[in-house]
Order: structure tokens, then sequence, then C-alpha cells
């Protein structure tokens, strides 16, 4: 029998924080004169995680906003609209959060949440990992919850979502949340879903069906009831591929190449660079908050 300590594995959705971060914390430069306020308070974070006892952490970035889904949709988000003061700040909290010891998954052709949903798989699988904490408010994570042990967690409002409470928020199991998507569409990603569909419909309709292939396209066969059925069938009998289209863009990636095993996840302390790095930020004394946790973990 294997008796190796069971583990929680913490997966950051690290451009969120970033956007959070800059728009919460008043403007504050480096040495350099470059802006660093968002990812000094991406650090401050991530450093009160381990305050907490985490222990496996791994935290998901864009290395810009493009991605392979702006190829399958013109109006999927792109970063045009992001402040120049705040993209300047991607490459920087990925060498901070390095020097400071932590695992990156830095993306390219996919995405953070592509990320953190492939860590997600990969440590699904491990029988020494206990729970898993996939920390961010966005949607289209919630399509990776699985029970009580792969959970969705906002770190800022404190909220937990096992598998009971996706069904109780969206009304459909995690595996129709990519379909969910397809049907009500998701701003934040650019892409509007179809006309009329609302959250209740395609709940409601989801939860019996599951997925788009099974609706019937005429509404005599449905075994549903909902509000203006016979519009939102002729709606998606129009636009069933479109529907498949978002759908897909929805569907998070859970095979990205490149991330190892999830005990090359365990924060072991920092890099020699640490020092150097906080200096850059104008904080040189956090270097010492730091190697002070990793003393105590000694």
């Amino acid at each position: 029998m294997d008796y190796r300590q069971l583990v929680e594995v913490h997966l950051i959705d690290g451009t969120y924080e970033l956007f959070r971060h800059y728009f919460a914390m008043p403007k504050r430069q480096g040495p350099s004169g470059v802006e660093v306020a968002a990812v000094s308070g991406v650090l401050d974070s991530m450093l009160g995680l381990l305050d907490e006892g985490a222990t496996h952490i791994g935290i998901a970035t864009d290395r810009e906003i493009r991605s392979f889904r702006n190829a399958l949709y013109e109006g999927y988000k792109s970063g045009e609209d992001v402040e120049p003061e705040l993209l300047a700040q991607f490459p920087i909290l990925e060498t901070v959060l390095i020097a400071a010891g932590f695992q990156i998954f830095a993306m390219v052709e996919h995405e953070a949440d592509d990320a953190m949903a492939t860590a997600a798989a990969i440590a699904e699988r491990d029988e020494q990992v206990e729970k898993i904490w996939i920390c961010t408010p966005d949607k289209d994570l919630a399509q990776c919850v699985s029970g009580k042990r792969v959970v969705q967690f906002d770190r800022r409002q404190k909220l937990e979502y096992d598998e009971e409470n996706v069904v109780e928020k969206f009304g459909v199991l995690p595996e129709s949340i990519p379909d969910y998507l397809g049907l009500v569409g998701d701003s934040s990603d650019g892409f509007p879903g179809l006309p009329g569909w609302g959250a209740k419909s395609a709940g409601t309709v989801l939860a019996h069906y599951v997925h788009l292939e099974s609706i019937p396209d005429d509404v005599k066969d449905w075994d549903v009831q909902v509000r203006g059925a016979a519009r939102l069938a002729e709606t998606l009998e129009r636009e069933r591929d479109t529907a498949r289209l978002f759908r897909r863009i929805a569907t998070l990636v859970r095979d990205v190449p490149g991330f190892g095993k999830v005990e090359d996840w365990r924060w072991n302390g920092p890099t020699d660079d640490l020092e150097k790095v906080c200096a850059a930020l104008g904080r040189p004394r956090i270097a010492e908050r730091v190697r002070h946790i990793a003393s105590s973990r000694r």
C-alpha cells in the first residue's frame, strides 16, 4: 500500500488575477518607471495562498490574448481593447512568479483556461490528489467540475462550486456547460449565443437533453416545456451550426502538452533571481517574506 500523504492542488487563473488587481489597486511604478502594481498584487495574493497552506500550485497565464479560437470566430476576444499598461505586465508577471518559485503554465496558442483544464485532468488522474481547486470565476471552467473532488473556487468572493452547485447555478451538469454556452453565449469571450436563448431556457432544455445533438428540430418532439419553445426550436434548427461553433469555442482543451506531473507543481521555494526581481518591482523586502515561508516548510 502507498502511504504517501494525499495532497490538494490549486490551479490559478493568473490572467484573471492580473486583470483583477490592475483595476482594483492604485497605480504604482517600479524603479524603471514601468507600471507594476497589478503584478505586485498578484504576487501578494499567491503568497497569501502559501500562507494558507497550499503546497501544489499551478498558475496559468496568457502570453497574449489571442489564441486558436480567433481563427474559429472573428468576434472572439483579441485584446485590442486592453490597455497597453496592463498588457505590458503580462511578461513581467511570468518572470516574477517564476522567481518566486511557482509553477507557471504560460499559454500561446491556447488560453489560460485550457491550461487549468489540462492541469485539472492530470491531477484528477493522480490517486494522491485529494482535491483540486480551480480558482477562477470564469463560467467555462465549470465544465471541469467533478463531484466534490474537482471544484471551482472564486477566491475573491470565497465561493466554492462542486458538481451539485454547478447544477444549481446553471441548471445543467458540468458536461453540458459547453452546450449551454453555445446557446446563451459568453460576453466576456466575445461570442453571443443564439437569439432568444437565455439562461433559463438553455438550462431547462439541456437538463433533459444534455447535448445539442439530442435536441429535436421540431418542437412537437420536445419532451420539456419552456416558454417560447416554438421560437427557440426554430432558431436552433436554423442556427444549429452556429451553436456547435460556439460550443467548440467554449469547450476547453484538456490535453495541452508539457505539463509534467502533479509533484512537479509543488512549491519548493524561490529561485536565486528572487532578490533581483523584487528589487525591479520596487519591493525588495518582499523577498524576505518569500524566503521565510520557504524556510518554515523545511
